[in-house]
């Protein structure tokens, strides 16, 4: 059962990883591609010479769009196995939305609030080891306060608490341990000589790329399981 979890998870993070490629192909290559122009040109035009030329690297990005969608979709299986009877939805695909959703806010959106990304030419080179220390971190609690607010709206429902006055309540409490784990972690640097323009565009096709790739697991991952699920019932209709 779990391997069945597994396959599906590979094909449907393959399938999301490539519609991700193909908006970050035509929305975000752009805004990439004028940071590293103003890279090159606040260098006075010198520059490292480049292994793969920038052709080559956005016919790789769906190679790579590729393979982490699919890594992520086989541990999305994995971990839809795990959760998959703790969920209060009865169906599948809301049951593998709802799931890719969370995943989503704790590994992409609350740690894009704190930490956005940046284009390649912002920030300096010398801390990127602490800023990469501290944006994991950031993902790891922020996934250990998902599944904390998710654990108290179980009790919550289990002891008879309204819906309205249990959202109200997770949600608050969500709200405290982000801001906690916020104000705990390192301040981002300031983006400073750099477009603001410019900036934001490559930051929201960041998260847009991966907000496209968790909807596509998400619902890929659901049809899939849908699917599985019908096929014993037809094997069972008479002919």
């Amino acid at each position: 059962m779990i391997a069945a979890y597994l396959r599906r998870g590979l094909a449907a993070g393959l399938m999301a990883g490539l519609l991700a490629g193909l908006f970050a192909f035509f929305v975000g290559e752009s805004a990439l591609d004028r940071a590293i122009a103003i890279e090159e040109a606040s260098a006075g035009g010198h520059h490292e010479e480049e292994i793969f030329s920038r052709g080559t690297q956005k016919v790789g990005l769906f190679f790579a769009t590729g393979l982490s969608g699919a890594t992520a979709g086989g541990i999305f299986g994995l971990a839809f196995a795990y959760f998959r009877e703790r969920l209060s939805s009865r169906r599948d695909l809301i049951r593998s939305v709802s799931l890719a959703g969370a995943v989503f806010c704790g590994m992409v959106l609350i740690p894009a609030l704190k930490y956005p990304a940046n284009p390649p030419s912002v920030g300096d080179p010398e801390t990127i080891g602490a800023r990469t220390i501290a944006y994991f971190a950031l993902i790891g609690l922020s996934l250990l306060a998902i599944l904390a607010a998710w654990q108290l709206s179980r009790t919550l429902r289990e002891r008879g608490m309204s819906a309205p006055v249990r959202r109200l309540s997770v949600g608050i409490g969500l709200a405290v341990m982000v801001v906690a784990v916020f104000l705990a972690l390192p301040a981002v640097p300031p983006a400073e000589d750099f477009p603001a323009g410019l900036l934001w565009s490559f930051r929201l096709a960041a998260l847009g790329t991966q907000a496209v790739l968790w909807a596509g697991i998400g619902v890929l991952f659901g049809l899939l399981s849908e699917r599985a699920n019908a096929e014993p019932k037809r094997r069972e209709q008479p002919a």
